[in-house]
């Protein structure tokens, strides 16, 4: 029950995101756009969804089971995003598919060393605004961690691979080498929330060695 649990609140998760895509591709402001795509990334943390970019920073802070919640998080967010994408596409707003189109052929036309460093600096920054609205003292302080992550990573053009996933699916581009991009697109993310957290603990570890 609690797998079925964590899936199904990946997938609103996915449903989260793909929403506040939608919100993005409907927008010509591209800061304005970045702006109102951190709907998703707001309902996710305060209803409590499970988004892979999220959770795959706290590996090292779980047992090894986490590991199969933290596959089971990105099955889900991929259904979900699939989900609202392909259900755009049969509406009148199915012109969001025409934008989502040009951005993926941008993305998929990139090197994949280029693909992985932008994926890496994307979930630096979903740390920050993650690990930020969870910690920070400060109420302000909690919401523009949140905000300013989200909206930066965008305005930089780097890449979130449950983003991607609705983009690939509202502008149905999936393919073998789709799906090759997107798991250099995860791997990078994993990646980049590692490298804060593993940094804190380095941090920590040589403070009370002193």
């Amino acid at each position: 029950m609690k797998k079925i649990t964590v899936f199904l609140n990946a997938v609103m998760a996915g449903v989260c995101i793909g929403i506040g895509g939608a919100a993005f591709l409907s927008i010509e402001n591209k800061v304005v756009g970045a702006l109102f795509f951190t709907v998703g990334l707001f309902v996710i943390v305060t209803f409590g969804y499970n988004l892979y970019t999220g959770k795959v920073c706290y590996v090292f802070d779980n047992k090894p089971s986490y590991l199969l919640d933290v596959a089971l998080i990105w099955l889900g967010n991929l259904a979900g995003t699939a989900a609202v994408g392909y259900a755009l596409r049969a509406t009148r707003v199915s012109s969001v598919a025409e934008r989502a189109a040009d951005m993926c052929e941008a993305k998929l036309s990139d090197g994949l060393l280029s693909i992985f460093i932008l994926s890496l600096f994307c979930n630096m920054l979903i740390f920050i605004a993650v690990d930020g609205f969870k910690n920070n003292q400060h109420q302000v302080g909690k919401y523009l961690s949140l905000f300013l992550g989200v909206a930066v990573f965008i305005l930089c053009g780097f890449e979130h691979c449950v983003a991607n996933m609705f983009y690939f699916s509202v502008a149905n581009v999936w393919s073998l080498r789709t799906l090759g991009y997107l798991a250099v697109m995860t791997v990078g993310n994993a990646v980049g929330g590692w490298i804060m957290p593993l940094a804190r603990r380095a941090v920590t570890a040589m403070s009370k060695g002193e």
